[in-house]
This record gives C-alpha cells, sequence and structure tokens, in this order.
C-alpha cells in the first residue's frame, strides 16, 4: 500500500509538491489535497499517514504524532499569506468582532496572543469560512490565510492590513513556524523505510525549489490570478527548514499559546528518531 501524504491546498506548498512532480515521487505515494485543519483530522483519524498539519495542531496531539526534521512552512519577518485586514487601525480593535478563517488553527491563535500581547487589545472572536465579504458583515476585521491573504495583498483596497508573520517578527524577534510535517506514531514503528523515503523525497523537493524559484514563479502564473514577480516574492520570503532557531521560535510560540489558554500543556518536540540519525549522518 502506497504512503497516504497530506497536500496543503495553497501556494505556500506549491514549491515542495511542484518539485515531487517534477521528480516523479507522486508515483509512489497517495497524495490528498485539503486545508491545514482538514488534513490534521484526516491524519489523526488514520486516513492518512503522514502530513503537514497546522503547527498547534501538533503539540495538541503530540502524543499521537512525530515530527518529520528539517521541514515546516515558516517565516522570518513577512510571510504574505497570514494577514488581519482590518476596517479600523489595529489599535482600535479593542472590543470590535475579529473573525477568523476556519481553515487554520495556528494562525487563529497567532491572531490572539499577537492582539493581547502587543496591541493590549481584547476583541470577540469568531470562526467563519475565509469569505472577506461575508466576514465583514459581522466583523470589523478578519483573519485570512493561503491564497485568500494572497488576493488580499494582491488587490489594492480599501481596508487595512496587517502581515501576521510581519507582527510576530516585531514583537519577538523570532521566526514562525506555521505548518508542521508529522507522522503517525504507529505509521513510523510499522513503515519506518516508507516514512525515510517520503521525507527524503520532501528534501529533495525542498533543495530543488530553492534553486528553481523563478521557474516555479513563472510557471504557477500561467494558470494563478498572481503575476511571476509577486509569486516570486511570495516564494522567497516561504522558509522550509526546522532548524534550533526555528524550534526555538515555534517553542516561543507554544509558551505563549499556552499563557493565553490556547493549549493545556507544552509538549516537549519529538523527532521520527531515524530519520534524526539519518540527518545526522548525511549531507542533509
Amino acid at each position: 500500500m502506497k504512503p497516504r501524504v497530506g497536500h496543503i491546498q495553497f501556494l505556500n506548498s506549491l514549491p515542495l509538491y511542484h518539485c515531487l512532480v517534477k521528480n516523479r515521487v507522486t508515483l509512489d505515494i497517495d497524495l490528498f489535497k485539503d486545508t491545514p485543519k482538514a488534513l490534521c483530522r484526516r491524519l489523526l483519524s488514520g486516513e492518512l499517514d503522514i502530513s503537514p498539519v497546522p503547527a498547534i495542531e501538533y503539540a495538541r496531539n503530540a502524543d499521537k504524532l512525530l515530527l518529520l526534521p528539517d521541514l515546516t512552512i515558516s517565516s522570518d519577518g513577512l510571510v504574505m499569506s497570514i494577514n488581519l485586514i482590518s476596517k479600523f487601525p489595529i489599535e482600535e480593535l479593542d472590543g470590535k468582532m475579529v473573525a477568523l478563517t476556519n481553515t487554520s488553527a495556528t494562525s487563529q491563535v497567532l491572531t490572539k496572543i499577537i492582539l493581547k500581547e502587543k496591541y493590549g487589545l481584547a476583541p470577540s472572536y469568531f470562526d467563519c469560512p475565509p469569505d472577506l465579504p461575508q466576514m465583514f458583515r459581522e466583523a470589523d476585521a478578519a483573519l485570512l490565510i493561503g491564497d485568500d491573504a494572497l488576493r488580499a495583498n494582491y488587490q489594492s483596497g480599501e481596508f487595512y492590513n496587517y502581515d501576521l508573520g510581519l507582527e510576530w517578527k516585531n514583537l519577538t524577534n523570532e521566526k514562525m513556524v506555521y505548518a508542521v510535517w508529522c507522522v503517525r506514531r504507529d505509521y513510523a514503528t510499522n513503515h519506518p523505510n516508507a516514512v525515510q523515503q517520503v521525507w527524503k523525497s520532501f528534501l529533495d523537493s525542498m533543495q530543488m525549489s530553492r534553486n528553481d524559484v523563478a521557474m516555479i514563479a513563472e510557471e504557477a502564473a500561467q494558470w494563478s490570478s498572481f503575476s511571476q514577480s509577486f509569486l516570486r516574492e511570495y516564494f522567497q520570503s516561504l522558509k522550509f527548514e526546522f532548524d534550533s532557531a526555528y524550534q526555538q521560535g515555534f517553542q516561543i510560540y507554544l509558551k505563549k499559546a499556552h499563557e493565553i489558554g490556547e493549549l493545556d500543556r507544552i509538549p516537549v518536540l519529538e523527532f521520527n528518531n531515524d530519520l534524526v540519525r539519518t540527518l545526522s549522518a548525511s549531507d542533509w
């Protein structure tokens, strides 16, 4: 049975998955596209074996999951696809309604951390689908992620637009991890070779994407609504590594999530040990 692997259906994953196709890796895995939160549900239910999941959801389910080393969706400042769109300056949102997209839990918590800790605000929050006109029927500000946030950045508008990757950097001076790659613990035990093959394929794809950003942006511009230059800037803002600096930023995020009541306990980051040993003994 082929490994069942999740695929985030946003442009932020395109560099990695584009190169999987180039390397013909998709012939050896079953790939399933969905939103980050939905992929996490499918991984936990056993429908998937390996998948990117919202970083906060790994922490909430760390007893069932192991991290794959050196793989995340992260930023070091500007991210361009995690945005708070507001009718008012952010400083005026205290007590107002803020709509949170229901497609990714990490960004929901990040919004609450930034508004509380950086700006001292206590808005009222509610979850809803990522449709800005619908969100603004009830809300004064709205969290958008992925392609919806990119469209808000790409199109000039009348609203205030806050990049939450940049807001996090200004608040903490740390890197921000949005999604991590995980494997179910039972699958890692029973299928170690399959896990290693999928992991190595992603690492190869990550390296190729670093070398071919311009080409990926050119191809994506042919079928998306964004220009080649905009996509190139976006792909260059994304980070995929998970070294000690990104782990530190992730742990600080989890600490703050715990402090505001969004995380019951802070887990120790637990990686798949077989992959860690392979990483230590190789050139990855």
